[in-house]
């Protein structure tokens, strides 16, 4: 989640410039998993160039102005336990998240004020059957039995959205976080700053599990 102006005047200016710096051109979209195999853009022949770069990336999503809200699905004890199946999965993660979005849309005083929510595009039926529950857990379908007054929008994959590109950078060291809690994860450290958690900001980087970090079942 972002505030929209500090979007707009520092988080978009600051990725753009960093395009620049190390492609010449802002039209590279990051994505976690090309930079973590070096492939397409991210194929540096020079390894101080290379480890310069994910130097400054790191500095970037450490410095900006973000809040997450996360939800990782244990896809074996999920199957093992029979709770839900196939596209389901995406549903559960969604409604726990447009519940918390509601919790710090309200936090900041945005209750009554429209919410855009962003989603990568799966194709049309997946959109479709995705529209469809966004809107029934909108409509009333949550835990608070409350209207959230927020909109879904789609984008390709291949927008060149920085809020998408940040997201995406966040997702898998959260799910190595769930998976190998022990392992050292320098990507999780700087992300446990921005989750959204329990007693606001008074400590940051604290009691988020189980509220701005949630894990299924």
């Amino acid at each position: 989640m972002f505030n929209k102006n500090n979007y707009v005047t520092n988080v978009v200016g600051v990725l753009k410039r960093f395009k620049f710096e190390y492609f010449g051109y802002d039209t590279v979209v990051l994505h976690e998993r090309e930079i973590r195999k070096e492939i397409g853009h991210f194929q540096f022949t020079n390894k101080k160039f290379g480890n310069n770069f994910i130097g400054a990336l790191h500095s970037i999503m450490d410095n900006a102005n973000f809040i997450t809200i996360s939800c990782s699905i244990d896809k074996k004890k999920l199957f093992e336990n029979g709770l839900v199946m196939g596209n389901n999965i995406y549903h559960v993660a969604s409604v726990f998240c447009l519940e918390i979005l509601y919790e710090l849309s309200s936090e900041k005083k945005q209750e009554d004020r429209v919410t855009h929510v962003v989603f990568d595009s799966r194709g049309n039926r997946e959109d479709r059957d995705l529209e469809l529950e966004f809107r029934r857990i909108c409509d009333g379908g949550n835990e608070k039995h409350r209207r959230f007054p927020f909109e879904v929008v789609f984008a390709d994959k291949r927008a060149n959205s920085t809020g998408l590109q940040i997201a995406d950078l966040v997702a898998r060291p959260i799910g190595l976080r769930v998976i190998k809690p022990t392992q050292a994860n320098r990507a999780f450290d700087v992300i446990m700053k921005k989750f959204f958690c329990r007693d606001g900001h008074a400590f940051v980087g604290q009691n988020f599990e189980g509220y701005g970090m949630h894990v299924y079942p």
